[in-house]
Order: C-alpha cells, then structure tokens, then sequence
C-alpha cells in the first residue's frame, strides 16, 4: 500500500487500484483517530480470520460436544423434577436447619416448597449418581493401563506389568508391593514380604497406614530434599510421582502427566521453560475436565480421589469395591481428607496450605493472574509511573 492510503477520499478502495501514481506527501495523523484502511484488506483479513476459526472449531467440536453433553446431562434432572428456580443451596440449607432445630408449625409456604424440593432432589440423587460412578469407571479403567505404563518406565521391568491384566500386580509385585507397603514397615525385608503376603496378624495392611516413605516433611510430595553426608540430594517418592502423574491424567490430559515440572520450589526452571513453549507451539487440544468444572488449584478431595485410584491400580482387585480385604478406601479417603481439614493448629494449616500450593503448581503451573487483585496491582511499576506523570503535570499545571 502506498502513502496515499494516508490520506482521505470519498472511494478509499479505489486507492488499492491506483498502484503508485501520484505519491502525495505524508499526513501526520491524530494517534487518537483510527487510520483510513482499504475495504478489501479488512476483508481479507476477517475472511482468513473465519476460516482459521471454522476450522479449529471443527477439529475441536466432536470431542468437546461430547464431553460437554456428558457433563451437562446430569444436571438436566434437577430442573425438570426438583425445582425450576431454587438452588440446590438453598435445598440444602432448608433440610440442614430443619434438622437441626426440628421443623416447626411456624414454617412459611416457601419453606415447605424448599423442603419439599430438597424430598425430589434426595429422590433424583440416584439418576445423578449413575453419571458420579461412571466418570469415576472411566478414569479407573484408563489409569489401569497408565499406571502400569508410569512403573515399567520408572523401574525398568522385566518382566514388564501387563496393561490388561491386574492378576500380577499388589503384593504378588515386588515393585507394587514395595509402593504399597506401609510406611511403618521396610518392604526390602524378606519377613515383611512374606508377612503381608501371608496376611498374618503383625502385617496388616489397612487404611490406617499411608504408602509413603515420608511422614511429615514430604508426605504427598513426589520428591524430598534431605541432608545426606551434609550435603542436599532429591530423594523421589515413587508412589507420589506416580500419584502426580494420575492427577494430570485425570483432570488435564493423559498426554500432560508425561511432563514432569521439576520438584516445583524453583528447580528445573529452564527445562519448565522449554516445556511451557513447547505447549504453546502445539495445536489446540480437547477441552480438559479441570476447563469443563473451571478447576484453576489444586483441591484436598481431588488429591485424596487421586491417590485412592492409584492405589487401587497398583493393587491387584479387578473390579472397584469399597473394601479390599483389610483396606477401606472410603475411611482411608476420609483419613485423607482428615489430613487436610482437621488441622491441629495454625502451624499445621500454613503447611497444608504451602502444600497445596505446591501441588497447585506441579499440575497447572505457575499462573497467579487470579491473584491479581486490584489493590496490587495499584502497587506495581505501571500505575506507580502513571501516578508520577500525573503528579508532574499536576505540578507544572499549579506553577502556572
């Protein structure tokens, strides 16, 4: 385009066609005012900028439909057959106070219709179950064959563990029995091999025992930092980063849990960094279900969901149930769950929380824009050189 585009007629197309006859001289235009542009370069541009769009909505449309419909169907229920206006809070909230303090004859026509809602929601429950059960199926039966993928890489196997087949995993493998064992006990001890997989009464594998090496300082953490010999070494928790890995799998993408993000406390950051833009080299991926449920951290619930289906995958059950032999997983979710929530103290609580906050960036990185309030950021650089030129001009203006 030439300098004539610069300046103003009545037919700005026809400047496109006059090539470069007549150059005129250069107009200083107000940076304020937008700049005359020729009607078929906008078009150009919007025409290019649809197909792009078409054509990444019709790569990502069939797979996000998909899961979307999964998702959103569940919920269809709630409106149709327990309340079209009120919230599920609100249901909620009127039966919890109704049992608390006894229902009374004073309760108002719209109390009654709350608690009669919440009676067709506890009649519905069941249909939204069904939907519960089957993504927690799905993630069961695709971590089976993950997890057995994550040990055969870590450990070097041979024989490997089949993908398929669970009969040869749990305490019949000393790798998966050497991730399952009891913090209390040293699976490399031939007694403690035999007495668990005897199952007698000194060996008791239960919920009241946690799978990790570590109790305190790297409990839930893939890797710990220790003094050996006065000098600092990384020592890996296997179960923990496999644990990291399911995470990924579950809530990001299977493809994901193959990148590990160093320890998270700063190490490893040029290799983070390589990583980061080699995601942001590729193509458009799926929607993930932490996009579909806006999951931006980290939850206590997500990490004890987490753990229990990886050590259901390492364990040797071919079908998901509560109970395995001595092991309860929903009281060793709840032990989880415990951990988290029925903290002891202030000390306690801002260690749980520095953890999540390491898990947080482990899985999604380290993204804090959500934490950009609008108080720190009056703070930063930017506005504090906005508010100097204010104040200078200010100045000269009061001088004057």
């Amino acid at each position: 385009m030439t300098q004539t585009s610069l300046t103003s007629t009545d037919d700005p197309s026809s400047e496109d066609e006059s090539g470069s006859a007549g150059v005129q001289p250069v107009v200083h235009l107000d940076s304020s005012q937008p700049m005359p542009t020729s009607s078929k370069a906008r078009a150009k541009c919007r025409i290019a900028a649809l197909e792009e769009e078409l054509e990444t909505m019709r790569q990502d449309r069939g797979g996000k439909q998909r899961k979307m419909t999964f998702y959103v169907a569940q919920g269809r229920a709630i409106r149709r057959l327990v309340a079209l206006y009120h919230s599920l809070e609100d249901l909620i909230a009127e039966n919890n106070h109704r049992y608390e303090f006894h229902s009374s004859p004073e309760a108002t026509a719209e109390q009654d219709r709350l608690q009669h809602g919440y009676i067709e929601l506890a009649w519905v429950l069941p249909w939204l179950k069904k939907g519960a059960d089957a993504a927690r199926g799905d993630d069961t039966s695709s971590l089976k064959e993950l997890v057995a993928g994550w040990v055969n890489q870590e450990f070097c196997l041979s024989p490997l563990i089949k993908s398929n087949d669970k009969y040869l995993r749990g305490f019949a493998s000393d790798i998966c029995g050497k991730l399952l064992c009891p913090a209390e006990w040293d699976w490399n001890q031939d007694s403690v091999k035999a007495g668990i997989r005897d199952r007698t009464s000194e060996y008791i594998v239960s919920e009241n025992s946690w799978p990790f090496n570590d109790l305190e300082e790297g409990f839930l953490k893939s890797k710990l930092l220790v003094l050996v010999g006065g000098l600092v070494a990384i020592v890996v928790i296997p179960f923990l980063l496999i644990a990291l890995q399911a995470f990924k799998a579950v809530f990001t993408s299977p493809s994901s849990a193959r990148e590990a993000e160093g320890d998270g406390d700063g190490a490893d950051v040029l290799e983070n960094n390589r990583r980061a833009q080699r995601r942001s080299d590729q193509t458009k991926v799926k929607t993930c279900v932490a996009s579909i449920i806006n999951m931006k951290k980290v939850t206590p619930r997500a990490i004890a969901y987490v753990v229990c289906q990886v050590c259901f995958a390492l364990s040797s059950v071919s079908s998901w149930r509560t109970v395995d032999g001595d092991f309860d997983y929903e009281a060793f979710w709840c032990n989880i769950m415990d951990f988290f929530e029925d903290v002891p103290g202030p000390v306690t609580k801002h260690k749980v929380d520095k953890l999540l906050e390491w898990w947080t960036r482990k899985i999604f990185g380290t993204n804090h824009r959500g934490d950009l309030t609008p108080e720190l950021v009056s703070q930063m650089s930017v506005n504090a050189l906005a508010d100097q030129r204010k104040k200078l001009e200010d100045a000269v203006f009061d001088s004057d």
